[in-house]
């Protein structure tokens, strides 16, 4: 069962060099033995992982979800601890630079890995963003073209109740611990599992794919499956979620924290320094980010005025903050006009792409609504990267729900942060970059893929498309909420802030609806330290780009710049000064420039 600690645990993504081999010379028994090793870790990773494997297009494990016992759990923990054993007894000094490059960076992945588990967030595998309760989506991203594929599916309908079980005892062994998500996040969760308890089961979000067969699959065969998902459902899955709603209400719930704040768990301020620093890739402390937060505040509110004065608004920012949530010309009356704006922004977006980027992925990305049934408790878009085996595209994910709190004025911010040129762009150009380590081809690192999506949300400047000053207003406006968050997220898991405190300065420094403001605010609450991540990697992708147009000079190339940011794949904070700098040197120094690239 792909749980919350997915969100937590994340594999590096793919690194290379530029001017580097993409493809590893295994020519000396140390590479052979770190590729070897490489390909175990990986396979061992999906193993574990199955609902992960099945996301990525793997079908080896198509059949099963997680395990997550107590039992697996400590096993993962021992696991870990003895490949950074074996990782140690392969010959770093006999590896090319880009290899000893790989294996740093899984070192540091173990050793973060190993840091982490005496905070067991393995307790927290269920919140209003995701969980157990929300396990039927992984068919969204599945293939259902065999009989096999369906049939995989049903053993995990049928197994289902095992994995609840699985996920009660982490319920309850966290309640005891005092690991737990705040009520104020939790209560949601009710709502989203009687969804899942239904009197007619092809009414069930887990029977969807047994409402389409293709044509290939014989008539019996489709009956035979269905009937069996029907009983799967029936007998298993809908009992399974009512022994959950029964506990969860009943005793899960009403012990939870009344307060926010990782600061309240066991070790919490300690959790909330490691997460901080883990998802920067830097050693910033939380007070460092959150005074940093104040500054990006006070700059981006400067922005925000001449904007407003430039449009001819007579009133404070507040009161134009105002006009932008309630003013009825700002928004579309019905989702399909939303979704249709949205696609033809898209549109708008893609040939421009060619005015600052040499390498564009081959790869296409749809832009399609979030499922009805969590809209309602999620935030505006998000996107997911295509399958492995390209098989299934990039899918830039829009909220239609209450279409009078989603402004026009957003929008072109936020193609250009989820889709392209922002996470569709780098995520699928990391993919097809070349047969690399799979452990470092299909993740990714926050501060990277983040900081990436809101610099490209600035890149609408140069490709020309903030001619409206309104959209301009929206750019700022999500960058304000970016710095907005390393004031909250530092401010309630660390400072010990309340929610509506926490609430009020959103609503002070951004235009955002409330709306969208709550359930920000709760996403910060259940997901620590990870929101630091945009800001802190946007602050150092716009340092660097800025430090290469004044040692350049004249000779700079946008193009270029960003191909020496993206066709490295995502990497540290430090590792991307020390490829751009590299970069700078040769440039500067063209005799110098064979074999340079960026440094690996």
């Amino acid at each position: 069962m792909k749980t919350l600690l997915s969100f937590f645990v994340a594999f590096p993504c793919l690194v290379t060099a530029l001017g580097a081999e993409s493809t590893p010379t295994q020519s000396n028994s140390s590479a052979k033995a770190l590729h070897a090793f490489f390909e175990a870790e990986w396979d061992y990773a999906m193993e574990q992982n199955p609902t992960r494997a099945s996301s990525l297009g793997d079908r080896r494990w198509n059949d099963r979800w997680d395990d997550d016992t107590l039992e697996a759990n400590q096993k993962r923990e021992e696991h870990a601890k003895d490949a950074l054993q074996r990782l140690g007894k392969i010959e770093r000094a006999k590896l090319s630079t880009a290899d000893q490059l790989n294996y740093d960076l899984f070192k540091k992945r173990l050793e973060q890995e190993i840091a982490g588990f005496k905070f067991r967030m393995h307790l927290l595998p269920i919140n209003q963003r995701g969980g157990i309760q929300t396990a039927d989506e992984l068919a969204d991203l599945l293939r259902f073209t065999t009989v096999k594929d369906y049939e995989d599916w049903l053993a995990r309908l049928k197994s289902f109740p095992t994995s609840m079980e699985q996920n009660l005892v982490l319920l309850r062994e966290g309640s005891k611990a005092r690991i737990m998500w705040p009520k104020i996040v939790l209560k949601r969760v009710p709502a989203q599992i009687e969804k899942q308890i239904v009197a007619n089961p092809d009414e069930s979000p887990f029977f969807k794919p047994f409402k389409r067969f293709p044509k290939e699959i014989s008539a019996a065969d489709q009956e035979r499956l269905a009937e069996a998902a029907r009983e799967a459902v029936t007998n298993g899955i809908v009992p399974s979620f009512r022994k959950l709603k029964e506990y969860f209400v009943a005793e899960y719930l009403p012990g939870a924290f009344p307060e926010v704040g990782v600061w309240q768990m066991p070790q919490g301020t300690e959790l909330y320094t490691y997460l901080a620093q883990r998802f920067t890739t830097t050693e910033m402390t939380p007070q460092q980010i959150h005074e940093k937060g104040l500054s990006e505040v006070a700059r981006i509110r400067g922005e925000m005025e001449v904007i407003m004065k430039k449009v001819a608004f007579e009133g404070s920012l507040q009161e134009f903050f105002t006009k932008l949530r309630t003013d009825p010309q700002f928004f579309y009356r019905t989702p399909e006009e939303l979704l249709e704006a949205y696609r033809a922004m898209a549109k708008e977006i893609d040939p421009n792409l060619v005015k600052v980027f040499k390498t564009l992925p081959r790869m296409p990305y749809g832009v399609i609504p979030i499922p009805d049934k969590i809209a309602p408790d999620t935030t505006t878009a998000y996107y997911n990267g295509p399958a492995a085996d390209g098989s299934r595209a990039g899918n830039y994910y829009v909220n239609l729900y209450k279409p009078e709190t989603r402004p026009k004025w957003e929008m072109m911010a936020l193609s250009l942060h989820e889709a392209v040129p922002g996470h569709h762009l780098q995520i699928s150009l990391a993919q097809e970059l070349g047969e690399m380590p799979k452990f470092r081809r299909f993740g990714g690192y926050t501060a990277f893929t983040e900081g990436w999506g809101l610099y490209a949300e600035s890149l609408g400047e140069d490709m020309g498309l903030y001619d409206d000053p309104y959209a301009k207003f929206g750019q700022l406006t999500y960058e304000m909420w970016r710095a907005v968050r390393l004031v909250v997220d530092t401010g309630m898991h660390f400072m010990k802030w309340d929610r509506q405190r926490a609430i009020d300065f959103f609503l002070e420094n951004a235009a955002k609806s409330e709306n969208d403001i709550v359930n920000e605010i709760d996403r910060y609450i259940s997901m620590p330290g990870q929101a630091l991540a945009y800001k802190i990697g946007e602050l150092k992708i716009k340092e660097l780009r800025e430090r290469s147009q004044r040692e350049i000079g004249d000779g700079f190339d946008l193009r270029e710049f960003h191909d020496v940011v993206l066709l490295s794949g995502a990497v540290p904070l430090d590792q991307l000064e020390q490829n751009v700098n590299t970069w700078i040197a040769a440039t500067k120094n063209p005799a110098a420039k064979t074999g340079a690239g960026a440094a690996p």
